[in-house]
């Protein structure tokens, strides 16, 4: 019975040491994903930020153009008028208002444009600096990990039943050659 008893708990302290031993390189995986999934994060935002300022640039140009295209159109009333040409300066004036009302729009789109990339920029440089922190953290931690010591856990090889018995009966085998040798 002592045996048995002392091979479960031979059998518990190994599967112990198993258990730590992956539970610390679980942790070190764990930490380098989160960092991954972080880095992932951020760069997923940059990009986001990418096409924000991306979409600005094209508004302002269109804008610049539209303003372009008023001011020409604006010359052409004011031409038509002074040569009392009536149909022309009302052709004119239509697509004068045309332009006004999509410079207004172009102007609504390019201040949210402005007022999101203003947004993001200050998430990313937050979360930039947490990252920064983060990866210091981690690498820290899987540098302590590394300079500790691997627990040294003494651990017995098991040793199977069957062994046990064997054993036990090549014993009685031989005390009991040597009490019919001794009598």
């Amino acid at each position: 019975m002592a045996p048995k008893l002392f091979d479960r708990i031979a059998t518990l302290l190994k599967a112990d040491a198993h258990g730590v031993i992956e539970s610390l390189e679980e942790r070190s995986l764990l930490l380098k994903q989160c960092v991954r999934e972080a880095e992932i994060e951020l760069n997923r935002k940059r990009a986001r930020l990418e096409v924000v300022r991306d979409d600005a640039k094209r508004l302002r140009e269109t804008l610049v153009g539209t303003e372009g295209e008023m001011r020409s159109l604006d010359e052409d009333v004011t031409l038509a008028l002074g040569g009392q040409k009536e149909e022309l300066a009302r052709f004119a004036a239509r697509r004068l208002l045309e332009r006004q009302r999509t410079a207004q729009a172009l102007r609504v789109q390019l201040a949210e444009r402005s007022e999101e990339e203003r947004t993001l920029a200050e998430r990313v440089e937050v979360q930039q600096a947490q990252f920064e922190s983060l990866r210091a953290r981690v690498r820290a931690e899987l540098a302590r990990q590394a300079e500790t010591p691997a627990p040294n856990w003494v651990c017995e090889p098991s040793v199977a039943d069957e062994e046990v018995e064997l054993e036990l009966l090549r014993r009685r085998q031989g005390q009991s050659h040597t009490d019919e040798g001794g009598r």
